[in-house]
Formats: C-alpha cells, structure tokens, sequence
C-alpha cells in the first residue's frame, strides 16, 4: 500500500493548488472561492522515486451544526481517518485564528501523525511567518507555497521519511479498472447513486442542485472486478450557468465523459425527460462511451406515471436504442446490481475482439440479405471487413464506390454487426475505406511517333473490318 497523505484546514487556505502541485495535475478545481471543494478527492503523486497517493478535502469548518458545510467536515473527517500522515494547511498570511486552533485540537485527538503546513508564504521571512502558528502545538510550522512551490518538495520528504519504499502499482503493469462515469442534470441523484454503488457515503448527496462542483474518481471493488467510478457535476442548460465555478464543472464533466468507458446516465422519472437530457446523451454518443440509462426515482409512482415516462423516453431519447436501461430508486437501493451488470455487458461489448474472417462473413451475409442502393451508375462494392478500434468498435469496410453509400443503409449494417456479435449496450461505427483508381487525375502521356503510326493503321483496319 502507498503512504497517504490528506491535506486538511479551513476553506480556501490553498489544499487544492497544493493537491494539483503534488500531483502534477489540473485536477482539482482551483478559485478564490471558500468551500469549492466538497468531497474527498484522491490523486498520485511521486517525488523522486517515492511514490504515495494525496487526499484533497473540503475546508474543515468546525463550528458547522448542519448543511453543506457541515456535510464537507464530515467527509474530510473521513478522510483523516484513512491517513497515514495529514498535512494540516493554515493560512500564514491571515494569521492563526480560533478555527485553526479548534482543528488543531481535533486533529491530536486522532493520534495521527500531522505536519502543520503554513501555506502562502511567498515573499514573506519564514521565521517570522511561523511563528504566529507555534501555539498550535503541531510541531515546527513550515512555510511553504502551494502556488510557487516553494518548498513543497522538502515537506513532502519529510512526510514519507518514516515511511517504506514500495514500487508504484501502475510501474508494475497494473491493468487500468474499467472507467464508470455516472452523468445528467443537476439534483437527479447522481451522488445518491454513487454511495448506493459503494455502499458507503463517499459522496456528499445533498437535496440542493449543484452540490457536487468536482469530477470525483473512487476506485472501488465489487465481486473481485476492479472499477473505477466517477462522480461528476450536473450539466445544465448552457444559458443557465452564470457562474465562473459551475462552467469549470461542466468542462470537468465533459472531460470525465471522455475518459470513460462506461456512462450511467441517470434521469428523474418524476421530472419529464429534459432537451437537456437529450443533450446529455448525444454528447455521450459522440465521444463513443458505452452507455446505460438509468432512470431514478422510481418508487412510489403510479403505473399511469411511469407508463408516460416510458412513452417520454422511447420518443425524447430513441437514439440510445443500443443502451440498457434500468428504473432504479438510488435512495433505496433498488435495481443497482442489474445497473452493474449492465455496465459490465457494455463495458465487455466496448471492448469487445472481433475477428476479421468473422467479420467478412458476417458482411457477406447482410449483403446477401439486402444489398447497398446504386450511387448513380454504379453499385457499390463491399469486399471484406476488419476491426479498426475499440471503445467504441470501429469496423473498417473495404470495397470500391463506397463514398456515397446512404446513412440508412450504414445503419443497417450496424444493428446487423450488433445483433450478430451481440454487442449490447455499446455504439458501433462504421468507416468505409474505398479503392480508387490508380489512373484517376493523371494525364495521358503523349504517343510517340512509330505509336502514332500504329493507331493510325489500326484505325484504317477497323473501317475496312467494319465498313
């Protein structure tokens, strides 16, 4: 196991710019706004050849009785309870205040090994930054700048001293767990889905639209298969996002999307079926994610409901005819092993080997059944067929006048492929690669004199053969 660092301390004391320094990464969203981050967010980070994994938390408020903020604390102490060392941020240019102190108290009541980090330190003497902070009773303060660097590389050292040197999984060729990214607008009980899918609150589930700001990656564990989920923001309408932090979470998800190689969009079946469902969807489509549709909040509906929300979907969403699709209720737990099996059909179908002589075959018989439409003159011809890709399965045809082959019969090779390889739950794509003709474009080279001698007794020839 990897040493774990988790970074604690108030809002907007810097953990996330320090989280994305020492993982060299942009992944966690970074403004000069208190409370951005509200869940656990994990990362790998080396320094030298010292591998660890660090933990980003939401600001530790400790006077928080109830609310979001309240929710954040309780995920941050979580997090403090799977350290192996905390790097407790405070703030050297705002000074010591009670809440740092009251942290700190909280923080030797675990027993775990803490570092007191004094964070925006640029510019400023280091004695004289630190010594406001020795009241604390952590310890030497050290300052440093998450936003420069400025000696993040020391206390890192110092953090894993004590700790052994283990090889780093991924260096050890360590196969990458399937991607589940879970997606759709916001408060359709995304998180609630995540937690029901671990079995735990990883998450913050909150009924407030935009709880979640983050794309959150949890590796987790379900009959001996290795996934990794992720948790990402509601993605509303775009003349609806106003604020700078929500736009960023929609580019988180759009990123997160791509990345995946599973979705789970989930809608609200007491809600109707949104454009923006719809949106959703056909951006998942066009990244080539394997898809299954979730549609949550199920229970306690009447059977005239749900037979309009059935009847919404097959009209609103008929493009998604290759994804599974679940009626769950994330909140009780209803229908989540059946949305994981799903995923893993997709995920294998995504993935899935197809040979070339099958293939050809499989292209033979659907030109058997019903052959392509004539491109003016001329019909085209599919010869043989090979995979070109996977995740989605891309499909190479190779043949000659296939330019101007019709998108409808593209789709009827398509479900064909499918039903045939039982490729449920993912897209498939279709690239026709055609043959032209070598001559096409050049020009005639000029005949020499004997050849022109030769054309011309052959045509004479040919008048007396023919009149």
């Amino acid at each position: 196991m990897l040493p774990t660092l988790v970074l604690v301390g108030r809002p907007n004391v810097g953990k996330s710019t320090l989280f994305n320094r020492l993982t060299r990464s942009r992944d966690a969203l970074v403004a000069d706004l208190p409370g951005l981050t509200r869940d656990r967010h994990y990362g790998r980070g080396r320094v030298g050849d010292r591998p660890y994994l660090v933990v980003d938390t939401g600001g530790l408020e400790p006077v928080a009785k109830d609310g979001i903020m309240f929710e954040m604390a309780k995920q941050s102490r979580q997090a403090v309870d799977e350290a192996d060392m905390v790097l407790f941020l405070v703030d050297g240019r705002a000074g010591c205040t009670p809440q740092d102190a009251i942290i700190a108290g909280q923080l030797r009541k675990t027993g775990k090994p803490v570092l007191l980090l004094v964070n925006k330190a640029e510019g400023m003497q280091r004695a004289k930054v630190a010594a406001d902070f020795f009241e604390l009773g952590l310890g030497e303060p050290l300052p440093i700048s998450s936003a420069h660097g400025d000696n993040v590389s020391e206390v890192v050292e110092i953090a894993l001293e004590n700790f052994p040197l283990e090889a780093d999984e991924e260096e050890v060729g360590h196969e990458h767990p399937p991607k589940l990214a879970i997606v759709g607008r916001p408060n359709v009980g995304k998180s609630t889905l995540v937690n029901a899918i671990l079995g735990e609150q990883r998450v913050i589930a909150f009924d407030q639209p935009g709880t979640t700001r983050d794309s959150i990656y949890i590796d987790f564990e379900r009959d001996g298969k290795q996934y990794t989920i992720i948790d990402t923001a509601g993605v509303r309408r775009r003349g609806k996002v106003e604020e700078a932090v929500e736009k960023f979470s929609v580019i988180k998800t759009m990123q997160a999307i791509e990345d995946a190689n599973v979705v789970v969009l989930v809608v609200d079946a007491r809600d109707q079926i949104t454009e923006q469902d719809a949106h959703v969807a056909d951006f998942v489509l066009q990244a080539g994610c394997a898809l299954v549709l979730a549609v949550n909040k199920w229970d306690g509906l009447d059977e005239h409901h749900r037979d309009m929300v059935k009847s919404d979907i097959e009209r609103k969403l008929h493009f998604l005819s290759f994804a599974k699709r679940h009626y769950i209720s994330a909140l009780n737990g209803n229908g989540i092993a059946d949305v994981l099996k799903s995923v893993n059909e997709a995920y294998a179908a995504a993935m899935a080997k197809l040979s070339t002589p099958k293939l050809t075959r499989a292209l033979i018989g659907a030109l058997e059944k019903q052959s392509p439409p004539k491109s003016g003159r001329f019909t085209p011809k599919m010869r043989y067929a090979h995979q070109g890709g996977s995740n989605p399965p891309l499909i190479v045809i190779h043949g000659s006048g296939l330019d101007d082959v019709p998108a409808s019969y593209m789709r009827y090779l398509e479900r064909t492929f499918c039903e045939i390889f039982k490729l449920k739950g993912t897209p498939l794509k279709i690239q026709f690669n055609s043959s032209k003709n070598p001559f096409e474009g050049k020009k005639p080279k000029p005949l020499t004199e004997a050849e022109q001698r030769k054309a011309h007794r052959a045509r004479i020839r040919g008048r007396k053969l023919y009149g």
